[in-house]
Parts: structure tokens; sequence; C-alpha cells
């Protein structure tokens, strides 16, 4: 554990050349204490400004990863592209991220003459942002395919350094890149074949970016019963859609995909899913003009504030039916796993900058005499940090080294019902990791993190929509049991099979023996609670929903990520105590919670009389 703690204190993510380089920076900061305040450099600072470098250079699991999985040709490649990038993160796209933050869009109905124009202002750094991820490639990387399987990884690191620098224009770039997968699951119909070359265009004039309608006023995740807009056919064969679309992220996009219920000649319209089509629409004409659409307001939201979010009217906008009719729930679902893929990089993305910036800032910051650097206590709790947003790392790159290999035909079935599975586990933990990392890492500023213009809050508050966008905890919870019920229990056999195999490879190292027999406890927990819950009622699986896709987290992470990585031949120190640390917290809640009678019918009216006061 001591060997742990110091590996912890030194900084996990840190090379030599930077750790003499921040001796030197803490040297002066203590020298400077001793001067009179007359003489002091500082004299009109109180505290040194955090800063972070290179990001990708920085990020030694980062390149530790590549480093072991990519191939050598490709990884030469990628290595210099991804340090150029990290130097134009660093000196052009940082400074364009707090101006987006500074100048969120502003909307304006009416002109000076009282003509209705529905204009959203946006500013000039966020319009860069759009030529930027154009230029370098962030949704193309994935569809031109230069590295194969490796294509998807690559776009993914690309977005994970770009994420926490982009004043929030990850969010379009997500649901462009969701919208170019649906469109490339229908094999490029020759109506959509410009709309799929330019949302995955390079070219920053052509470049187009998509939005995703689908929550109505009666929500967003239960579109079979909340989607009342309608979709009436004209003579020429294109549709016509008239709703209220109440939740339309980047509402300045330019085209976008929505759900509507197809009319038929009496007017009535099939409910539930099963009347769900899916259209796309260009969201302004040739002219320029809004496309049989009016802007209702912007909404006035707690985070991702640099992104125009609007109440919608769609009165007759003109669209085209893409799926079958009565298929737009199955022909979106493309979206959704990429969109919560998305999801995934922006959580852990937001874990990274956050401990980059704790750890610099522990640097810097003297307190009680020290630096903070130098209190154990306040190393250990980055530490923990550190050892979250590792296994959260590992978890978003297995899961995009699945995809690729789904997209280039190269994926097992096992391996497709795997990612199946992990989409939805691997978002809905990361998201409350994300959260409860933000809070944890802006306490390590003291006071300074509660401050509005350190830029830190703002790192806060666009995290929390990570734990709700795309599905929240439950509904993705419940949407792990989904995919267990459709494969008919076989996608848990491959989840414990994998599990088991990496296991086996770690067995072989001796100082991961305690998170190998840690991990087997687990597994063999999760095998009885599936047992004795096979005989159980729908009820039980339910109310384990969350404790269930929890445990599916830790374990895949433990295992077959973080000791998986800590079992390579050159794997740091760091690298073992993570795996071990990570091993340490309760692996599989799902079985804890059963033994204590969580989740029978008598817990679910337990739970009702606690929340509503019953006796």
């Amino acid at each position: 554990w001591d060997r742990c703690q110091m590996l912890s204190i030194k900084g996990i993510s840190t090379s030599v050349g930077q750790e003499q380089q921040a001796g030197m920076k803490e040297k002066r900061v203590l020298e400077d204490l001793d001067m009179p305040l007359a003489r002091r450099e500082t004299e009109t600072l109180f505290q040194e400004q955090p800063e972070t470098g290179n990001q990708y250079l920085e990020d030694t699991l980062l390149r530790s990863y590549l480093k072991t999985h990519l191939p050598p040709k490709v990884l030469e490649e990628v290595h210099q592209d991804l340090e150029r990038f990290g130097n134009r993160l660093l000196t052009k796209i940082q400074p364009l991220s707090r101006e987006c933050e500074l100048n969120p869009p502003v909307f304006r109905q009416y002109d000076a003459w009282g003509r209705r124009v529905d204009h959203i202002h946006t500013c000039s750094a966020w319009r860069r942002m759009k030529e930027i991820s154009a230029e370098e490639g962030l949704i193309a990387e994935a569809y031109e395919r230069r590295y194969s399987s490796w294509s998807r990884p690559y776009q993914a690191v690309k977005l994970y350094l770009f994420s926490s620098s982009s004043g929030g224009f990850n969010c379009p770039l997500a649901m462009t890149d969701g919208a170019a997968k649906v469109i490339e699951s229908l094999g490029v119909p020759g109506s959509l074949k410009n709309a799929f070359d330019r949302l995955t265009s390079r070219d920053p004039e052509k470049f187009w970016t998509s939005g995703q309608w689908m929550t109505e006023r009666r929500g967003g995740s239960d579109v079979a019963n909340g989607t009342e807009t309608v979709a009436r056919k004209q003579p020429d064969g294109s549709y016509r859609l008239y709703g209220f679309k109440w939740f339309t992220s980047a509402a300045d996009s330019d085209v976008t995909l929505t759900l509507a219920r197809i009319a038929d000649a009496e007017g009535q319209c099939t409910q539930g899913s099963r009347g769900l089509s899916l259209f796309f629409l260009r969201v302004r004409d040739e002219e320029g003009k809004l496309n049989g659409i009016q802007v209702q307001r912007l909404k006035d939201k707690l985070g991702t504030r640099q992104m125009a979010t609007a109440e919608l009217w769609l009165q007759g906008a003109r669209a085209e039916l893409i799926s079958a009719e009565g298929r737009g729930v199955a022909a979106i679902s493309n979206m959704l796993n990429i969109t919560r893929i998305h999801n995934v990089i922006g959580a852990v993305a937001s874990m990274r900058r956050m401990i980059s910036l704790s750890r610099d800032y522990a640097r810097k910051r003297v307190a009680f005499g020290k630096l903070l650097k130098d209190h154990p206590l306040h190393m250990q709790t980055l530490a923990r940090m550190e050892v979250q947003v590792r296994g959260a790392f590992l978890l978003l790159m297995e899961i995009v080294r699945l995809l690729g290999l789904a997209e280039t035909n190269l994926a097992s079935e096992q391996e497709q019902l795997l990612l199946r599975l992990l989409i939805p586990v691997a978002k809905l933990y990361t998201g409350k990791q994300a959260s409860a990392v933000a809070v944890e890492a802006m306490e390590s500023f003291g006071g300074q993190g509660y401050m509005e213009d350190t830029g830190l809050p703002v790192l806060l508050r666009d995290t929390l929509v990570l734990s709700i966008w795309e599905g929240t905890t439950n509904i993705l919870s419940l949407d792990v049991l989904r995919s267990l019920a459709k494969s008919h229990g076989q996608v848990v056999a491959v989840f414990l099979s994998s599990v088991q195999k990496k296991l086996e490879l770690a067995s072989g190292t001796e100082e991961l023996g305690p998170a190998v027999q840690r991990t087997r406890e687990a597994i063999g927990s999760l095998r009885r609670f599936m047992e004795a819950a096979g005989s159980e009622r729908a009820l039980t699986m339910e109310l384990a929903a969350r404790d269930f896709s929890y445990s599916l987290a830790r374990i895949y992470t433990g295992r077959a990520l973080l000791m998986e990585h800590a079992a390579r031949p050159d794997a740091s120190s760091s690298d073992v105590c993570a795996a071990l640390r990570w091993c340490h917290q309760e692996l599989c809640p799902v079985a804890a919670e059963s033994g204590r009678g969580s989740y029978g019918s008598g817990a679910a009216l337990q739970d009702s009389a606690l929340v509503f006061g019953h006796s």
C-alpha cells in the first residue's frame, strides 16, 4: 500500500522531465513565500493558476494503450498527428473554448421592423469549432477507415482529447457521427449521398452537423408513447411534419434526424413504437430560410450553455422518410449507440481534465506550510480519482475497439453481443463516475473551485448532463436487462467467458494475485445472483437493474481492462497499483444488496412507504 501511495503522490501521469520541471516550479513557489510581500513577484495574486501542457504527451495511460494495441505503422502515423493535435489544442483551441463559454448563443425572434426571423446567433469561436472539427477529421476519420478496425479507436482518441477544449462542440459532433452512422447502415441511398458526404467531410466549407430531434412534450426516453409529431405524405413522395419538439440540442445544425407518425388517408396514426418512422430533413432551405420551423425559445440550462438547445414547432417541415414505415426506433438505434459512446468519451475526458488541473494545482498551492502534494491525505484523494479515470478510459477504449471490429466485419458474434451489452453499461457508469470525480476535483481547489471566473464551475456543470442525456441511469439499467432478455441469457455467458479468459492471463502476474482473487469471488457472487434471480419475478430484476449494471461495469473494468493492462510485460508499477486499488471496492454490489433483501416485493413496498411517508 505504501508503495502505491508514494506512486500516487509522485503523479501517475508524468515523465521524469516533467517531474524535474515541476520540482523547479515548486521551489520557486516556496521561495516566493519567504519573501517580504513587497518583493514577491506574485504580490497581486494569492494563488497560481493550474495549467496543463500538451494533453496527448502528458497522458501516459493513453500513450501506453496505443503502444500496446496499435500496429507499429499505424502507431507511428497516429503518434505524429496526436502530438501535433495536442499542440493545436493548447495554443489555438482552448482559447476558443473559453470564448464559447463566455458568449453563449442568443435568440432573436423578430427584426427591428417586426418581421419574424427566428435567428439563433452563435459566436465566432463556436463557428470556428465547426471548421476545426472538419479540418481534424473528427467525424471523417471513423468513416474513411484508413486504419481498418483501428480507425474508430483513433477517432475516439481525438474526440477524447478535443472534448474538454471544444467549448461544448462535442455535443453536435456526437449527433453528426450518429446521423452518419444511420445513413451508412441504410447503405447510403442516393437521396442521402450528398448529406453523408457532407457529414463526413474534411472540408470546412462543405461540412454539415446534424441534430437529433426526439424529445417531445411528454418526455425523452419513452418515445413510443411520447411522440406526437405527425408526418403527412405529399404528392411528390416527400412528407410534411407537424408537431412540437420540446428539446432539440444543437438547434443551429444543418440537418437532423427525427421521429414522427405517418398519418393514413383518414388522418389516423398508429400508436406505440410500431407507429414511429424515421425522417431526415434540412433545417433551412436553399435560400437560408427555416424549413417550416419556428423557434419558440432557447432552453435556459444548468450547463452546456455554449450550445443552442431550443423548443421548435414543426409547421409543415419538408422531410424525407428514410426508414421502413413503422421501423423508426430500430433505424435510429444506430444513432443512439454512437451518441452514447460519445457520452462516454465526454465523461472520461472531463475526468481527465479535472484531475490534470488538480494535479498541477497540488504542485503550486501551499497550505499549512507545504505544498498540497506533500499532504498525504490530499494525494490519497487524487489517487482515488486517478484510479476511476483509468478504469473509465480503458472501458471506453474496449468499446470503440469492439465497434471498430464490427464496422469492418471483423467482430465475432460473441464480440458483437459484448458490444451491445457494454455500451449502456459504460454510458450509465461513466456518467455517474464523471459527476463524482468533478465534484471531488472541484473541492481540491478549495474556494477557488467555486469561483466562476476560474473556468472550473463550467466543467462541473457540463459534466452533470452526462448521466441524463441519452438515457438516465435507470433507463439504461433497464436497457441492460433488455439486452439479456433478447439474447436469452447468451450475452451474460459471453460476458463471464470473456472475464474468465482475461483473468487467466492476469493470474500469471504475481503482484495482481489479490485483485485476481477478489474478481473471481465477485464473478462467483454474480453467478449465484443470476441463478437465484432466474426463478424470481420480473420485479426482482427491475429492482436489481442498477446494481446489476454497476456490477458488470466494475467486474469488467477491473478484470478485463485494468488487470489486462497491468499484466503487460512493460507495465508500470502505477498500472499494477491502479488494478489493485480498483478491486478494493465492492465489485458485485448486486449480490451484496440481494443478500440484504433489497429486491423483493416487500422491499418495493418499503421503498414507496419510505419515499411518501406511508405508515
